[in-house]
């Protein structure tokens, strides 16, 4: 499994121009599902996800999760993050986990982070979207 986790100002995703998910301030997480990925996988990348401390304090420290903030979540499933390219220029994407296993994780965890973040708003699987975001800081990380 792959989070890449981003700190926002706000963020949204439209499909065929349409608005389908958007937040102010908060976390964009682009999730990629793996094969061998379990909800146990999952659990633990959530609970690493909602602990990390990457928000600022009072005195301007990044101390704070985001339930500390009140922030919110967008999460937008993207096997691309399993994208091997060590042969060749065109991407493979043989580690990338089969479709239904993957939608079925990602539904999993955005099923487990609503129970603990008010606004969690999500892509659409397997679609194309378009992503728009403006990066506080920046600040990305990637969990593997």
């Amino acid at each position: 499994m792959k989070f890449l986790i981003q700190r926002v100002k706000h963020a949204q995703v439209d499909i065929d121009s349409e608005t389908v998910g958007k937040i102010g301030g908060g976390l964009l997480v682009f999730i990629g599902v793996g094969e061998g990925d379990s909800r146990e996988v999952a659990d633990r990348f959530i609970r690493k996800m909602m602990n990390l401390r990457i928000f600022a304090d009072s005195e301007g420290k990044t101390n704070l999760n985001i339930r500390d903030v009140g922030g919110e979540l967008l999460l937008v499933s993207q096997f691309t993050l399993y994208a091997d390219c060590h042969k060749g220029n065109r991407p493979t994407f043989n580690s990338a986990g089969n479709p239904t296993l993957a939608n079925e994780l990602y539904e999993y965890i955005v099923a487990e982070c609503k129970k603990e973040i008010p606004v969690v708003e999500t892509g659409r699987f397997g679609a194309d979207m378009q992503v728009s975001l403006v990066n506080d800081g920046p600040f990305t990380i990637m969990l593997e």
